[in-house]
Parts: structure tokens; C-alpha cells; sequence
């Protein structure tokens, strides 16, 4: 796991840029140990976990598993006004009943932030990255950023080339910065295992993408790039939702130095009004489910049935290893209907 770039910065630089080549040395010991698969099991302490998540972490847990490699379990908690001691606990208890395990301790991606703050420091003093005091109203409000999916926009690059720091764009505005990154012109080509060669304009799509918020956070793309490469993670396994964010990740890993991960974007799980599962559905919730005493090794088997594989009605996950492939996974979103979820609800 390469850390070229980082070893360049300054230990006297504005966000303390040792702190990620200090473990360039723990990587290359990790990756010399084994050239067994790494992947990664990363949730979201900000609401509970539902059906989709369970479908989700079980692929990506079954593909480490099935070629002899290790799982990283992360906690992605730096939305500090969302995440939750509780809900970290109640992923865990989640995870567990599924029958998953993990190697090593539970990392929480708060306990982190010098390593994050280093790879800032990296892109601030390359000149890729810029401080940037737009608010959101404005940035819907612009003509030349029409609006995204998810309720995203793209930025037009107002700050680009505003303020020579983050200070003086403080100082200047009145107003807290966030910091962006600068993205070049041209498509960013991406070979996902499940969808195959995809291209994303990301100038074009998102425009400079937030690498950190106004609140000093290290936003969600810098920290999942810094965080997997830390981790020697080499394969990751999520939801088709984000394949647009491996393009920002894929730039980020190019300008901090960093290897390429394998990523495999699997198809949603979606209601039968077509729309894909949200935290909020508390009927769909895996702590739900578990308080009403559903077999987990129903669930297990749902999961396992909707890539194509041949299981009983009742199978716990470890029990799926020796068959688990995604090369019979469908590519259209898995329905999830009112007679499968009755069924699954009341499996005992």
C-alpha cells in the first residue's frame, strides 16, 4: 500500500502530515503477510440498520471470506450531529446475529482524524485542494449548478482560486470554509467487477467535490479513501448507490499516492414501489426483526437466494462460504415485496 505522496509533506505543514507515513511501515508488513483478499464491513452509526444493509454486508463478507482473506469492521461515525454511541451498538449486536465476524478490533473512523488531517494537508500544499465558503443556498441557486440525484449539485467552482487559505477565506468571508477538491477535465474511467468498464464526468457531474466540511470534519470521499488504505483494505463490496463515488474516491487515491482498491457494486434491494430501502423504515430494521424473534438464518438465506445461489429456507451465513460466487448475481435491483417480508418476519 503506497504512501509516496504523503512521505512528501512536511511534518511542520498545517494539518501535522506525518501521521499517515508513520504507518506506510504497518501496511507494507500487512500486505507482505498475505496476499489474501482484505475487505471491509462499514457502517453508519446514524440510524439502524435495515434489510438492505444486512444484504449488503453479507456479500461483502462472504467474498473476503470465500478466498481466505480478512474482514475490517469500521464504524463511518464523523457525523457528529447524527452518530450514536447506541447505534454503534445495536450495528454490532445486527451484524453478529447475521453470523459475521471480523478481524481485530472495532475501528471507529473518529479516532482517526490525524491521519485524515494529514492526507488534507497533502492536497492543500499540492494545490488540489481549496478552501471554499459557499453555502448550499447559494449553490442551488446558481444557474451553472443544476441539481444532481440525492439532491446534490454541482459546484461551479466560485472559490477556485479565491483565497490563498483557509484563514484568510475565513477571515475574508466572515464565514467557516470547508475545503474542496479541484477535480481536472475528463472522464474517470472505473473497471467495477459487477458493472463492468463505467466512465463518470466527474467536472462535469459534481464539479470540486467537499474533502472536508465547514465544521472541520473530514467529509465521507477523503475519509473512505484514507481509512481503506490504512487498513490494507484491497476489495470493497457496497451498494450500486455508490458506484458515482468511486470516481471521487479513484481521484483521490491517484493524487494521495494510494493503491486502487477492487470494487464489486451490487444491486439494491428496493420496496415494490421500486425505491431503494432508507433507514427510516423502522419495519424493515434488522433490531426489529431481532427483538421479534426472527430466525436470523432466514434472513441469511433471502440474502443468499438473491444472488442466485441454491440454499435451504434456513441457513446461517457461514454455511453459504463454500458456494458464495456474485457470478450469478442478477443485475437488476432485488424486490423485496410485502409477501417476502411477511414471510421473513414471521420465520421462527
Amino acid at each position: 500500500m503506497e504512501l509516496r505522496a504523503v512521505r512528501r509533506v512536511a511534518a511542520s505543514g498545517p494539518y501535522g502530515a506525518g501521521a499517515l507515513a508513520a504507518s506506510r511501515t504497518r501496511l507494507d508488513a500487512k500486505m507482505a503477510a498475505s496476499s489474501s483478499p482484505v475487505g471491509r464491513l462499514a457502517p453508519s452509526p446514524t440510524g439502524l440498520l435495515h434489510l438492505g444493509h444486512a444484504r449488503s454486508f453479507l456479500f461483502a463478507w462472504w467474498h473476503a471470506r470465500a478466498a481466505g482473506g480478512s474482514v475490517v469492521m469500521r464504524m463511518e461515525d464523523l457525523d457528529g450531529e447524527r452518530a450514536r454511541d447506541e447505534l454503534v451498538d445495536a450495528a454490532l449486536r445486527d451484524l453478529e446475529w447475521l453470523g459475521l465476524d471480523w478481524d481485530g478490533e472495532v475501528v471507529r473512523q473518529s479516532a482517526g482524524l490525524e491521519h485524515l488531517e494529514a492526507a488534507l494537508g497533502v492536497l492543500l500544499e499540492r494545490g488540489l485542494a481549496y478552501p471554499c465558503v459557499c453555502t448550499r443556498g447559494e449553490l442551488r441557486g446558481a444557474v451553472s449548478a443544476p441539481q444532481q440525484g440525492d439532491g446534490e449539485v454541482r459546484y461551479p467552482g466560485t472559490c477556485r482560486g479565491r483565497f490563498r487559505s483557509r484563514e484568510e477565506a475565513e477571515r475574508t468571508s466572515g464565514q467557516p470554509a470547508g475545503l474542496r477538491f479541484r477535480v481536472d477535465d475528463g472522464p474517470v474511467v472505473l473497471d467495477d467487477r459487477l458493472a463492468g468498464t463505467v466512465r463518470f464526468d466527474v467536472a462535469q457531474e459534481v464539479g470540486d467535490f467537499l474533502i472536508a466540511t465547514k465544521r472541520r470534519t473530514p467529509a465521507y470521499q477523503l475519509a473512505v479513501v484514507v481509512d481503506d488504505a490504512r487498513a490494507g483494505v484491497t476489495e470493497v463490496v457496497r451498494g450500486d448507490d455508490l458506484l458515482s463515488s468511486a470516481a471521487r474516491q479513484r481521484l483521490l487515491q491517484d493524487a494521495l499516492g494510494l493503491a486502487h482498491v477492487d470494487y464489486f457494486h451490487v444491486p439494491l434491494v428496493v420496496d415494490a414501489s421500486g425505491r431503494r430501502l432508507a433507514k427510516r423504515e423502522r419495519d424493515l430494521g434488522l433490531a426489529d426483526l431481532r427483538a421479534g424473534g426472527t430466525d436470523p438464518r432466514a434472513l441469511v438465506a433471502w440474502a443468499a437466494r438473491s444472488a442466485g445461489l441454491a440454499v435451504d429456507e434456513r441457513v446461517t451465513a457461514r454455511e453459504v462460504l463454500p458456494i458464495f460466487t456474485l457470478a450469478r448475481l442478477p443485475r437488476a435491483p432485488s424486490l423485496l415485496d410485502a409477501p417476502t417480508l411477511a414471510a421473513l418476519r414471521s420465520a421462527r
